[in-house]
């Protein structure tokens, strides 16, 4: 078998935000929001999976959002690149789904919480060890926790995550590790399989249970994701290799009274031509 890669937009909506889903969101959630407790019974998913046909490289997906049967509304987003204002929509995301509960006439009271459950394929916190954290407000300085705990985000670091299969003990291990892995595994393993809702996911991951249209959509957003973090790496090696020529262009500068053009190129390897515009200009 050959499994789809949950962590892009295309499959983790199919998996977890589709019709079929229900079941699967609910352990999902569990596992993650829960520490594997049945504290979520039901739920309806708000936005349910379509399949669009994009135009481009532009996603076209909402978010998956699901109202719990105790009346809190769970935001969720797989992210896989860390584009420029991401954090700043996540809040934005948060607050207008709240904001939004409202009707005209109804009291601030009728408002139900909003957890903003956001899965990343990078690292967000570096200061934080554990793949999972959780935001929520509190006083500045003597960190008291606000009245209302009606906003609530929540993060899944997958890089922070480094456990085998040998090693996966609870449910949140699981989900973590099929978002992880699935698209390496050849077969369902057994630690994973003896959860029903795994299993479910899995099947709906099965790329032989995909049309054409659904299998150019997923491989489509696959090589869009490649492309923009080959971009990424590209831009990374540039800004060194430019911070590396500005440190010697610096050691250049403070040496051209001192030492004669042949000395400075040995110690900052910049070639003699560009040590002697440096003593011209």
């Amino acid at each position: 078998m050959i499994f789809i890669n949950p962590r892009t937009e295309f499959a983790f909506k199919k998996i977890f935000g589709s019709d079929q889903s229900h079941d699967i969101l609910i352990s999902f959630l569990n596992g993650i929001l829960y520490a594997g407790e049945a504290t979520i019974q039901d739920l309806t998913i708000i936005n349910p999976y379509q399949s669009p046909i994009l135009k481009g490289l532009k996603s076209t997906y909402l978010d998956i959002k699901a109202q719990l049967i105790t009346g809190e509304t769970v935001v969720i987003e797989m992210q896989v690149l860390n584009v420029a204002g991401f954090e700043k929509r996540i809040l934005y995301n948060a607050a207008k789904t709240y904001s939004i509960e409202l009707n005209e006439g109804q009291s601030y009271v009728d408002l139900n919480p909003v957890i903003a459950l956001t899965i990343t394929d990078f690292v967000m916190f570096d200061d934080i060890e554990q793949n999972i954290s959780r935001f929520i407000l509190k006083e500045k300085k003597c960190f008291v926790d606000y009245s209302i705990q009606d906003l609530e985000l929540v993060f899944v670091e997958l890089p922070k995550f480094k456990r085998s299969l040998d090693e996966l003990e609870t449910l949140s291990d699981r989900w973590i590790y099929f978002l992880q892995h699935a698209p390496d595994l050849e077969t369902v393993p057994a630690t994973m399989a003896e959860i029903p809702e795994i299993s479910q996911a899995f099947a709906i991951a099965n790329k032989a249970g995909l049309n054409r249209e659904e299998l150019d959509e997923q491989h489509r957003q696959s090589f869009f994701i490649h492309d923009q973090r080959g971009v990424a790496v590209k831009a990374t090696e540039e800004g060194v290799k430019q911070g590396v020529r500005q440190q010697q262009l610096e050691t250049a500068r403070r040496s051209l009274s001192l030492l004669d053009n042949l000395t400075i190129s040995q110690i900052t390897g910049l070639p003699i031509e560009d040590i002697q515009i440096l003593r011209n200009e």
